[in-house]
């Protein structure tokens, strides 16, 4: 059995270039969600299912717990520097959509400026967490520990 692409793509998964600073990138991405996640549960009409409600989501009471869960559960990973590649990709679908559903309209209804405000978070997180995806999670990291070493590469 050949495992060559179970190891590629675990050294995807796993594997970085990233400078060690990269640990500041994963620490603002990974808390804010964290936190976010947490308070969808605890202030479940302000930040959960009621928001999502509010702004026209489908399904608000499965959605918002299910988003909260994400946003924990990927928040801790990225903290943690584990998976983070994984773990950005569902965050990079909630900011999304998050700008899609709330940013977008502020844009239309309100102008840029008041838009470009609103906004900061978001673009912020969205970018950190794209960040992540593309060079990984840096050194110090739980990924790093987990990387397969690199082998010899095939000439191409």
């Amino acid at each position: 059995m050949n495992t060559a692409p179970h190891r590629n793509l675990l050294r995807w998964i796993t594997g970085t270039r990233a400078p060690a600073p990269t640990v500041l990138i994963r620490l603002a991405v990974g808390s804010v969600f964290l936190s976010e996640g947490i308070q969808k549960f605890l202030f479940a009409a302000e930040r959960g299912a009621g928001r999502f409600a509010k702004i026209g989501l489908p399904a608000p009471d499965v959605l918002g717990p299910f988003v909260g869960a994400t946003e924990i559960l990927c928040g801790s990973l990225v903290l943690l520097g584990l998976a983070t590649r994984l773990a950005a990709m569902p965050l990079i679908a909630t900011m999304l959509v998050a700008i899609t559903t709330t940013k977008i309209p502020i844009l239309v209804q309100r102008g840029f400026w008041a838009m470009a405000h609103d906004s900061r978070t978001d673009w912020s997180m969205l970018l950190g967490a794209l960040f992540l995806l593309l060079v990984g999670a840096g050194p110090l990291a739980l990924d790093a520990r987990l990387a397969p070493p690199e082998g010899p590469r095939s000439p191409r």
